[in-house]
């Protein structure tokens, strides 16, 4: 009962639209947007100006499968059926998907590993997986390995490369000594190592070192063509590694309050940890045997993940997905914008947006412990 000389209450401001209804706008905003530059970036591609297909005539293209649907040369010059349909839909169509699934699977895998580390900072070549790759790449461009079917063995040897360091990773994680610093530890030593395996043999055949500092800087194809094939294996490789992963979102969650705490609600928290290294591990290793290194793609997706729709994993994971997807899919596009004509390593722009970030999130960081 409230006394007579008591302030009375004041009227509660106006009401804001409940949390859950709020992430749930911010989830289908990022999915239109990735959608939308999914269905507008075959329309760009690296021909000169004189040669260029008009946007509509391409958009036709794709929305009818190649010509599969309907006939999208109706009314058009000769060379649609000739030369513009062979060109959007064998050529740029599949590099517009390979960043997709690239793109989602290094979003996925920053999104795990900050998560396995409760660090945000964490990405997917933090543990030495690049340096694997390139170490793999590295030999067949020294040694000439498969010169006839290099479209093969290029992304066949860097995979090797990547998965072997993570299972080295992996035998780390199952020892005595398997904390996550340890880890982090491991990752750093394996780089290091693996950086000076790499230098001697390059020494072997300098040649070959203008070719790995193209494979360093990344491109979608890894340095040889892309076809529906590669597409075909990333998508399967990416989807059912990733759709595992995707499943713990709940461990995740429990595993930011502890190590106990995650114990005690059921989580066999060394045994979850090594499985999401490996399925880590294995999703970073096709990224980077099909694109080389492309950095801070899966630093940058989960942050702006959890900027806009929370920390809850179930929706970090998939959304971290869809936001890399996005992101590898512009930093291609702007290329494609600013320099038509020219065939670019995608790494180079992924760096100019993902470093000031990267910038941002330490002084964040720093700001943040010194308020405490």
């Amino acid at each position: 009962m409230i006394s007579s000389g008591a302030t009375p209450l004041e009227p509660d401001p106006a009401p804001r639209p409940p949390r859950r209804r709020l992430r749930l706008l911010w989830i289908a905003l990022i999915i239109a947007t990735a959608g939308l530059v999914l269905l507008l970036s075959p329309l760009l591609g690296e021909l000169p100006a004189p040669y260029a297909i008009p946007p509509l005539r391409a958009l036709e293209i794709v929305l009818s499968g190649g010509g599969a649907l309907f006939n999208p040369c109706a009314g058009a010059a000769a060379e649609c059926t000739r030369a513009w349909i062979p060109i959007v839909w064998q050529e740029r169509v599949p590099v517009v998907l390979l960043a997709v699934i690239v793109g989602a699977g290094l979003g996925l895998s920053g999104a795990t590993l900050q998560g396995i580390f409760r660090n945000p900072l964490a990405d997917p070549f933090l543990l030495g997986i690049s340096a694997g790759g390139t170490l793999g790449a590295s030999l067949v461009f020294v040694f000439a390995i498969g010169e006839s079917e290099a479209d093969l063995a290029l992304p066949f040897f860097a995979f090797l490369g990547a998965i072997g360091t993570g299972l080295l990773i992996l035998a780390a994680a199952r020892g005595r000594y398997g904390s996550v610093e340890t880890l982090l530890l491991t990752g750093v030593a394996l780089n290091a190592f693996l950086s000076s395996i790499l230098t001697v043999i390059l020494l072997y055949n300098p040649i070959a070192s203008l070719q790995v500092d193209f494979w360093l800087l990344g491109s979608l194809g890894g340095g040889s063509s892309v076809t529906w094939a590669r597409d075909g294996i990333a998508f399967g490789g990416v989807l059912a590694v990733g759709t595992v992963i995707a499943i713990h979102g709940r461990e995740l969650n429990l595993l930011q309050l502890g190590n106990d705490v995650a114990q005690s609600a059921g989580v066999d928290v060394r045994r979850t940890r090594n499985r999401l290294l490996l399925l880590t591990s294995i999703v970073t290793a096709v990224a980077v045997a099909f694109t080389g290194i492309i950095g801070f793609v899966g630093l940058v997706s989960p942050h702006v993940v959890r900027r806009l729709a929370g920390s809850d994993y179930r929706i970090v994971l998939p959304g971290a997905a869809v936001v890399g997807a996005a992101f590898l899919l512009g930093a291609r596009d702007f290329s494609a914008l600013v320099f038509p004509g020219n065939v670019l390593p995608i790494g180079i722009f992924t760096s100019a947006a993902g470093a000031p970030f990267f910038l941002y999130l330490l002084y964040r960081r720093r700001r943040l412990s010194t308020r405490r």
